[in-house]
């Protein structure tokens, strides 16, 4: 079934266009990711899928039934102070969040007012529609949701939380708005490694169509069935996921430019013909320079608009960065603890951790930004350090992009010593002659990216330290990034989430895992992460053997291990137990909501409740260990097979 269909689609900004006649449909199990440059319209494109932005020509039309969840790319939610996590996650349009936020403001002002019969009426025909709606569900789902995404506080104000976790927030809203269309703009961006995969199993199972822009590659190869390539305003269609997506376009390519070299040997062949000098007046002559005429008139389709990282790097010596037990805290929280390690010259390493582990205060410590508590830095003479960070600085809305760039220089030395003007290193950054005098306010979040990269590199570093290079830059200029660092006479560090950026290009790993420990592994991220599941589930194992020994088990037990009578019996009853517990816990929830106003009788179902989720966790805990008991033992009964 078709959800949504765009018709001709027009969209330019000044000379510049976007949006060139494209037309779409998106069906129902479409899981679709967008590619292309940045700055070629790839979130305009969305916004006029989602409604929030008007094309020039063209319409969009939605089946009667559709309903459309979506996460901008920037979320400027323009609360007051009093806003709350959960409030800003019922703001969406849909019915059942217009029912959430209207029950959270009636509660609220009970709460203030308990024995206003109004607000008592309001709430007991609020919680029959609550019932109907399922929206009790939807509640617990979002705080699941949140939980997942790193937010626990759902009463913290909105003003209080970093750009972020307010990018986390609005994920979720978009996660759990009932929908069966889903339009995410960047949704990995400020999530950490474990999160990503959660949102990648999240998405496979989402019943709904989804369509996303997204630069993580692996994450586009695990989900999708479908790529739209966007490039000079046209959209190119490939069925399949990210790898089939390079096969065809590769293919696509090739074909592309067996045409242009056709072409081009029609033209010379014709060429050739007129200026041997036929008779001037015949009738073949003319036909011949007509075609002549159109073949030398059709537009050119080789691709010329390639990003070219060829600027050079400084000499470096031997010794680059020695770190030497260094420590930080900030209040209570320890970020590093004695940390020691000297960082190489041709090293390719990268920092991996949680959100607010402390990557970023590393990379700061490194390049002087910062001053670490005890230990000390010490830096080589020949070292030039480039720093990406996560934050853009000194970045002035109203200049102009060639003036942004000629406050560095007003020419750059290519890695083969050429020496080009700060307009001609520009274009080969994408920025064409015609951009380079618009104001830096005017370029998308993506182009200002690539914009500040250039400036890093046009200072010829030899270190770069990479703080999050990943976000909003996109899949072409990532590999073209890439395929530079790996050929960068220097040393690299990188903090990023991007699992297929770190294999590509590190070969150690600094892993933060908590309480200032800094863990140092020379190997891959893919190998890093598949041992750390090991580890995991070595210690699992490691779990059971301690139970078995606390109950005293021996080693000729073991080879016989089998449930007493009183465990079978309880693995056999575990199940229903549980779901029974969930079922009274629901119960007590929707008692809960129908006699918010009686405060004794809702303090009673609270306890209650707290005594059944105690309860609960408890038998979740047991049926844990009895399933990894019950196969343990049904592992012994395949090895004494």
């Amino acid at each position: 079934m078709n959800l949504l269909t765009a018709e001709n689609i027009s969209k330019s900004y000044s000379e510049k266009i976007l949006l060139d006649n494209i037309s779409l449909g998106i069906n129902e199990g479409d899981k679709i990711g967008i590619i292309g440059v940045n700055g070629t319209g790839k979130s305009t494109l969305l916004k006029i899928l989602s409604g929030f932005e008007t094309p020039d020509k063209g319409r969009i039309i939605r089946a009667n039934k559709s309903d459309l969840g979506y996460l901008p790319q920037n979320s400027d939610f323009n609360n007051s102070n009093e806003t709350t996590v959960l409030e800003q996650i019922f703001k969406g349009n849909s019915p059942v969040m217009k029912l959430l936020r209207e029950y959270k403001t009636i509660l609220r002002l009970i709460k203030k007012d308990p024995d206003n019969a109004k607000l008592q009426n309001q709430i007991f025909n609020l919680n029959s529609k609550m019932e109907a709606e399922n929206a009790w569900e939807i509640e617990n789902q979002a705080k699941i949701v949140l939980t997942k995404l790193g937010i626990v506080d759902f009463d913290a104000k909105i003003s209080t939380l970093s750009g972020g976790q307010k990018k986390r927030i609005a994920l979720a809203s978009a996660l759990i708005t009932p929908s069966n269309i889903l339009i995410l703009d960047e949704p990995t961006n400020h999530l950490d490694d474990e999160t990503i995969e959660w949102l990648e199993e999240f998405l496979s199972s989402h019943n709904g169509a989804l369509l996303m822009v997204t630069h993580d590659r692996f994450f586009l190869d695990k989900i999708t069935n479908r790529i739209l390539e966007l490039h000079d305003g046209n959209l190119y269609s490939y069925t399949g996921n990210y790898s089939t997506f390079l096969e065809k376009k590769a293919e696509r390519l090739e074909r592309e430019n067996s045409d242009e070299r056709k072409r081009e040997s029609l033209i010379k062949k014709e060429l050739a013909w007129i200026r041997r000098g036929a008779k001037a007046r015949s009738t073949k002559q003319k036909a011949r320079i007509e075609r002549f005429q159109e073949l030398t008139n059709q537009e050119s389709i080789s691709d010329n608009s390639k990003l070219d990282i060829d600027l050079k790097s400084s000499r470096i010596g031997k010794k680059v960065i020695n770190i030497n037990n260094i420590s930080k805290s900030f209040g209570d929280t320890a970020l590093i603890k004695g940390f020691s390690y000297n960082i190489l010259n041709d090293d390719r390493i990268g920092i991996i951790g949680p959100n607010g582990s402390g990557k970023s205060t590393l990379m700061n410590i490194l390049d002087g930004k910062i001053l670490p508590d005890s230990g000390n830095i010490d830096i080589g003479e020949t070292v030039k350090i480039g720093y990406y960070s996560q934050e853009i600085s000194n970045m002035d809305m109203n200049q102009r992009v060639i003036e942004y760039i000629r406050g560095t220089s007003e020419y750059a030395a290519t890695a083969g010593g050429e020496k080009i003007s700060a307009s001609a290193v520009l274009e080969k950054f994408l920025f064409e002659p015609s951009v380079q005098w618009t104001p830096l306010g005017k370029l998308s979040g993506g182009e200002r990216r690539r914009l500040y990269l250039l400036k890093v590199l046009m200072e010829y570093p030899n270190l770069l330290l990479l703080d999050e290079p990943t976000n909003d830059l996109d899949i072409e200029t990532l590999t073209i990034l890439e395929n530079y660092l790996q050929n960068f006479k220097g040393a690299v560090v990188a903090v990023s989430h991007d699992r297929y950026f770190l294999d590509k290009i590190v070969n150690k790993i600094f892993a933060f895992e908590g309480q200032g420990k800094i863990s140092q592994y020379t190997s891959s991220y893919s190998y890093f992460r598949q041992m750390q599941k090991e580890k995991q589930k070595e210690a699992s194992k490691e779990n059971i053997k301690k139970v078995m020994e606390k109950k005293g088990y021996t080693q000729h037990q073991k080879k016989k291990l089998k449930f007493t009578y009183k465990e079978q019996l309880e693995f056999s009853e575990i199940d229903g137990i549980i779901e029974n517990l969930e079922k009274s816990i629901s119960q007590k929830e929707t008692e809960i909501g129908k006699i918010s106003s009686d405060y004794i009788r809702l303090e009673e179902l609270t306890a209650e409740k707290d005594v059944l989720e105690k309860e609960l966790d408890e038998k979740m805990d047991r049926w844990a260990y009895l399933n990894e008991l019950n196969e343990k033992i049904q592992e012994n009964k395949r090895q004494r097979v």
